[in-house]
């Protein structure tokens, strides 16, 4: 969809049903060719594509804590509600998406 000025208009979409997250952990989703993570944290949803920046490993297979997730491959910390890198190896932060609870649903804008 595009505006006025022919740029692409972000709109929200349905990515999970809140009952279908598991419960104060990560839960993996797909969203057509894009690798989600969903946070269940202590302090709400949130959202980052599901790949380490560090070694590309899938953070929903590392441990939560309901505020961190570490990496299951080299052990790279991030912080869930914003992306900040916490622990080495990883440098870059995750890239996070934006998300919100409407409805029971999580949806993400992309």
């Amino acid at each position: 969809m595009n505006d006025a000025s022919g740029a692409r208009q972000r709109v929200w979409q349905d990515l999970i049903a809140v009952a279908d997250l598991e419960k104060g952990d990560v839960t993996p989703v797909s969203l057509g060719a894009r690798e989600l993570a969903v946070y269940d944290g202590v302090e709400g949803i949130t959202v980052s594509h599901a790949r380490c920046t560090h070694g590309a490993a899938n953070l929903c297979d590392g441990y939560f804590d309901g505020r961190r997730i570490e990496c299951p491959l080299h052990q790279g910390l991030f912080d869930a509600r914003t992306g900040a890198v916490l622990a080495a190896p990883a440098r870059l932060p995750l890239r996070m998406v934006e998300a919100r609870v409407q409805d029971g649903m999580v949806q993400v804008r992309l």
